[in-house]
């Protein structure tokens, strides 16, 4: 049993359907991979072409900054064009412990060849498990009439 409020109750919008993550998921892994494309350029010249696990946790640590920085704001720009807004159960901005909890979990259900992603399917309130973990959930915005 999950001890967040019911989610439903806070949103005007739908929840996210698997084809609208799965859409939001192909737009982020572009724009990730070139932000850290970036993020490699900037630091090629101290690991002069060999990568170590400092470079890995440094890839890693960017990664964290994106999806941080966008999801405190409520989207990212992926979500944005999908019309996707992340928010707490209680309606409020995600806290920093949320996107702690999210973000690990969301790697893990990727890492788990994207059975978190896919748990929404038999979940009611068509949660994944970062969702659940972190107490957040996406929506579906309709267009303003």
């Amino acid at each position: 049993m999950s001890p967040c409020i019911n989610p439903t109750e806070f949103f005007a919008g739908q929840p996210v359907s698997l084809a609208r993550h799965v859409a939001v998921l192909v737009y982020e892994s572009l724009l990730l991979f070139a932000v850290l494309f970036i993020a490699g350029l900037l630091v090629l010249p101290v690991t002069r072409g060999n990568p170590s696990i400092f470079y890995t946790l440094y890839l890693l640590l960017v990664s964290f900054g994106y999806f941080a920085w966008h999801w405190r704001k409520g989207c990212t720009l992926a979500m944005q064009a999908w019309r996707v807004k992340i928010r707490s159960v209680d309606g409020q901005r995600i806290t920093w412990k949320q996107v702690v909890i999210r973000f690990t979990v969301a790697f893990l259900s990727i890492a788990c060849c994207g059975l978190g992603f896919f748990w929404l399917l038999f979940d009611k309130q068509k949660r994944t498990w970062h969702d659940i973990a972190s107490c957040t959930q996406l929506v579906h915005i309709p267009k303003s009439k």
